[in-house]
């Protein structure tokens, strides 16, 4: 080997072992995807759905389902599974998570709060659905706002206004009253030491475009209209119960 061959092959050997750094060190960019293998025994899991993909259609597509619970939040688990370890946070349930969390933990704060949003949306929603809430849930709707019309047009118009990405949400508050709320990016009500309407969800609707965008385009007031056909209110209606 000559001395350019050799000094050319350093430079290769260097140049690898420079890419491998972060991973070594357990650092890892925003847009990078994180190996399965990196995980340890008690990590966040992805949870299965009770329903296939294509379970609610016509209203909500199955490719978007697919994605939606495939792709988008199988990444916040894998990047909450990484961003807790040799944290206070790493021995938490993800309801401690969201209770704990602040601003200066945003990896924390946004996969975290992905997951657990993702896994109530996964719950509230289901095949065959729809119609309306009965019993107690009824009572406190009708008491609150006024009638279920009414509360539709409240949450809807939440959901329309909410700029840009976020959610919505049917809360109870410390004193067991309902109340509507939206939320930016993957915060909820249980982040209690960042939000500003502090509650146990209900409810929720996901506005982030990747929920809607495959089949509804730009229109999200479309998306909203079609969710109500699909509140597992049964669900919800339990929840309520639980309080």
């Amino acid at each position: 080997m000559n001395k350019r061959t050799f000094l050319k092959s350093l430079a290769l050997i260097s140049a690898a072992s420079f890419l491998q750094i972060p991973r070594i060190m357990g650092f890892h960019t925003q847009n990078e995807e994180i190996l399965p293998e990196t995980y340890r025994e008690n990590d966040f899991s992805l949870p299965q759905l009770s329903y296939s993909y294509d379970g609610l259609e016509p209203y909500f597509d199955k490719m978007t389902m697919e994605i939606h619970h495939s792709k988008h939040h199988a990444a916040y688990i894998k990047n909450l599974n990484e961003a807790i370890k040799n944290t206070p946070f790493e021995k938490m349930t993800l309801e401690e998570i969201q209770a704990k969390v602040t601003d200066k933990f945003p990896i924390i704060r946004n996969n975290g709060g992905g997951h657990y949003n993702h896994s109530f949306f996964w719950q509230i929603i289901a095949p065959q659905a729809g119609g309306e809430p009965t019993g107690k849930l009824a009572e406190a709707i009708k008491t609150t706002f006024g009638s279920f019309d009414k509360f539709k047009e409240q949450f809807a118009q939440a959901g329309k206004s909410r700029f840009g990405s976020g959610w919505v949400w049917l809360s109870l508050d410390k004193n067991k009253k309902l109340f509507i709320s939206s939320t930016p990016n993957q915060d909820n009500p249980l982040m209690t030491k960042i939000v500003k309407e502090k509650g146990k969800p209900m409810l929720a609707l996901d506005v982030w475009e990747h929920a809607y965008y495959l089949k509804y385009q730009n229109k999200r007031p479309d998306f909203i209209n079609a969710f109500w056909n699909v509140v597992n209110w049964k669900e919800v209606e339990k929840r309520f119960e639980n309080g």
